[in-house]
């Protein structure tokens, strides 16, 4: 497998009027891009860009209007290669009256993973995220970061082939990001694939290997991220120094 997922000619227009027969608002116009298997791979674009809905056509959480996606190899309609997917969103839903450790264990019975593995699984993870001495507790106690910290714990409960992070520091304070970005070169290292969706361009700098930036739901640019920083600008400041010209160039201040 040489891609983790690939997009091509993908469209995705939301119904509007009257049972749906208005002219619908665009999302996605003809996006192709190429997510390659192994390494951080980044997906920026100011808001209303399009990155969300690529995201939920990836997950299957809504149907492209046109076009067609490669999904871990394979077509969006074999479901089966969710289960080999970690998702973290930035705004968490978890029922708040469920512990740190029977959320863990719930998502990942749903994920396939071996009851029997389970037990030692959900300790490992709590550890990992610095969440072991919260296992009993219920969710509605924690903090914003802590919820955080938990969200990455439940992303990683199947150890994902592909780990999708959306706007992943919300929240986290500095050894939460930390643990972040430990975590993203482990699975970097592992032969794992990582897409990462962030406004906090510092972070998508020292991690990514490539990336596509979307404005207005077109791809504008797609490819190493080395290409696209170049040398005229200090490190830290190149990419956003770099995106400027791309969004001006689409009407984007």
């Amino acid at each position: 497998m040489t891609h983790a997922a690939q997009f091509d000619q993908v469209t995705k227009t939301y119904p509007t009027g009257l049972l749906g027969r208005g002219p619908g608002v665009p999302a996605l116009r003809g996006v192709s891009l190429t997510v390659p298997a192994g390494g951080v791979f980044g997906l920026l674009g100011p808001n209303r860009a399009g990155k969300t809905t690529l995201v939920k056509v990836l997950l299957s959480l809504t149907a492209p209007s046109a076009g067609t996606v490669t999904r871990l190899g394979g077509p969006l309609a074999d479901r089966r290669s969710l289960a080999r997917i970690g998702y973290m969103h930035e705004n968490h839903a978890f029922p708040r009256y469920l512990s740190a450790g029977e959320l863990l264990t719930f998502y990942g019975g749903l994920s396939g993973v071996p009851l029997a593995a389970l037990p030692a699984k959900v300790d490992q993870l709590l550890t990992r995220v610095g969440l072991a001495d919260r296992r009993a507790e219920p969710i509605a106690r924690f903090s914003k970061g802590m919820v955080q910290r938990l969200g990455l714990a439940q992303a990683l409960i199947n150890d994902p082939d592909l780990l999708i992070l959306d706007e992943p520091t919300e929240g986290l304070d500095l050894s939460g990001r930390q643990l972040l970005r430990s975590v993203v070169r482990e699975l970097k290292a592992a032969g794992k694939t990582v897409l990462l969706v962030s406004h906090v361009l510092p972070e998508v700098e020292e991690l990514c290997d490539a990336l596509a930036v979307l404005v207005g739901g077109r791809v504008v640019h797609t490819g190493p991220l080395a290409k696209l920083l170049g040398d005229a600008h200090p490190a830290g400041k190149r990419l956003e120094a770099a995106l400027k010209p791309l969004y001006e160039k689409e009407g984007v201040a």
